[in-house]
């Protein structure tokens, strides 16, 4: 008798290969897949910048009072900011963002499918659910996650260079000038990188409890929850196996 954890473990690697099978090999879903992009990037794009704005502004101004509290000196909080922004802040925050607007919707919608044997309906004519649903949400994810780290990444370092010249009193050139020694072109690559691959554990997860999903209302809710709940760990765990990869590179 195999334990439900690690049965589920089995599964969802089952579901992880197949998935990227069903992304390499024909036919492919484009029209699905760009339909998937415009749903998580663009939807998402006001939000995700709302709240990496915010999140840039209280990183600087918190470093800046604890810099002066201990140091009397802030010269440096452009430098570390911009690298914080660049090298965990911006990347991470899209992600949980994305995970709780758009992987809720995939997990409730695939969740539905499932309590309404909507997906038995599409094994019946001959078409392989997993490249059907999983598959072009994947591509897109992977996509729609490089796209928005990126824009999440300018946002930032334009709302912190922002909050530095009306509260610091930092200049534009002032604020780059300090920042440019702790930053490299490597930075925004490895962010791009983080954020694509964040992006992409959000449709295993959401279609992985969509489709075990219980009958009823409350089997849908749990199906949502639990997908949020489990890829929200996810990011959090491979954010640090990426950024302890990452800093053999620096």
């Amino acid at each position: 008798m195999i334990p439900a954890p690690l049965k589920g473990i089995f599964e969802f690697s089952a579901l992880t290969g197949r998935t990227l099978w069903a992304c390499v090999t024909p036919p492919f879903r484009w029209r699905d897949v760009i339909r998937h992009i415009d749903t998580m990037a663009v939807d998402s794009l006001f939000i995700i910048c709302f709240c990496v704005c915010a999140a840039a502004m209280v990183t600087i101004l918190e470093a800046s009072f604890h810099m002066k509290l201990l140091i009397q000196n802030d010269s440096m909080v452009p430098g570390f900011a911009a690298m914080l922004i660049l090298r965990e802040l911006g990347a991470v925050v899209m992600a949980l963002l994305v995970t709780s607007r758009t992987g809720a919707g995939m997990a409730a919608e695939v969740g539905t499918m499932q309590v309404t044997e909507q997906i038995d309906a599409i094994r019946m004519l001959g078409l392989d659910p997993i490249r059907f649903l999983v598959a072009p949400r994947f591509i897109a994810s992977a996509i729609a996650g490089a796209i928005l780290s990126l824009c999440a990444n300018i946002v930032c370092l334009v709302a912190a260079m922002g909050v530095s010249m009306l509260k610091l009193g930092y200049t534009a050139g002032a604020f780059s000038s300090m920042a440019r020694p702790f930053l490299s072109m490597q930075d925004l690559w490895f962010a791009i990188i983080k954020g694509t691959l964040f992006c992409a554990v959000i449709p295993l997860f959401s279609c992985f409890f969509g489709f075990r999903c219980r009958s009823g209302a409350e089997g849908v809710g749990m199906a949502t929850t639990n997908a949020v709940v489990a890829t929200s760990i996810a990011i959090i765990v491979l954010d640090f196996g990426l950024s302890f990869l990452f800093t053999s590179f620096y």
